[in-house]
């Protein structure tokens, strides 16, 4: 199974925004979360396409990759916190107020899904013994009387 890791440092973002967007490709196929990616609304998302297609194409140079792009999914990603920048905001009455530029480092790790090999049936017949042992019963299908109410009665 082969795996490719990509990384983009010091992107100008906190890792909690670029977090929401990475949950929305978490362990989606490739292609499924570039499109996913593609129309969503939040200024990180391209940031995180241009980080999956690195990915990508690093997964692709791997040796003993198949060429199928279409088994990619995304494994794992996360943002990890970046240095803060600190930055100094004028306030009323000669006061300043600290305004912290945040950055984040995104990983996106994708691995090549396994392929599904199907048991081979010689006889052809498990499915239809599997079907006939989950029949219910025929005692089971028998109408049962109706639930008698004990004790008791009202008188009119």
């Amino acid at each position: 199974m082969i795996e490719a890791v990509a990384t983009a440092r010091y992107v100008r973002t906190s890792a909690q925004k670029a977090g929401l967007v990475l949950a929305l490709i978490r362990g989606k196929d490739v292609n499924q979360a570039l499109a996913t990616l593609k129309f969503t609304r939040k200024g990180i998302a391209a940031d995180v396409a241009k980080v999956l297609r690195s990915a990508v194409a690093n997964a692709q140079n791997k040796p003993g990759f198949s060429g199928d792009v279409e088994r990619l999914f995304v494994s794992a990603c996360y943002a990890n916190q970046g240095p803060s920048a600190k930055r100094v905001r004028p306030a009323p009455m000669g006061r300043a107020f600290r305004v912290l530029k945040r950055t984040a480092h995104l990983t996106v790790r994708v691995a090549e899904r396994p392929e599904k090999v199907a048991p081979v049936s010689t006889t052809g017949e498990g499915r239809a013994m599997r079907a006939r042992g989950s029949r219910p019963s025929k005692a089971a299908t028998r109408e049962t009387p109706g639930k008698s109410t004990a004790g008791k009665t009202s008188k009119k």
